[in-house]
C-alpha cells in the first residue's frame, strides 16, 4: 500500500507516523536502503508538521490581537 502524501495528512496522523519511523530507525534493524527511505519519509512528514504548526501559530497570533478595530487579515501559509 502506498503511503499517503504528507500534505494530505492531518497533523496528528503525520506526527504518529513520524514517531513510528523514528522508533524503527532507532531500533537499528532496518537495512540501509529501507532506512534511507524511512528517513526521507520522516523528513517530509516533519516538514509538513512544521508548516502546519506555523500556520496554526500565525492564525492564533491574528486572533489574539488585542485591537478589536484591527482589520481581519488572511493568514499566509508557508
Amino acid at each position: 500500500m502506498a503511503s499517503k502524501k504528507p500534505e494530505n495528512m492531518s497533523f496528528e496522523a503525520a506526527v504518529t507516523e513520524l514517531e513510528q519511523i523514528v522508533a524503527q530507525l532507532e531500533s537499528g534493524d532496518l537495512p540501509l536502503d529501507d532506512a534511507l527511505k524511512k528517513f526521507e519519509r520522516g523528513i517530509a512528514l516533519a516538514r509538513h508538521s512544521q508548516q502546519t504548526l506555523s500556520s496554526a501559530q500565525q492564525k492564533i497570533d491574528i486572533l489574539m490581537q488585542a485591537d478589536d478595530t484591527a482589520p481581519l487579515e488572511e493568514y499566509q501559509r508557508d
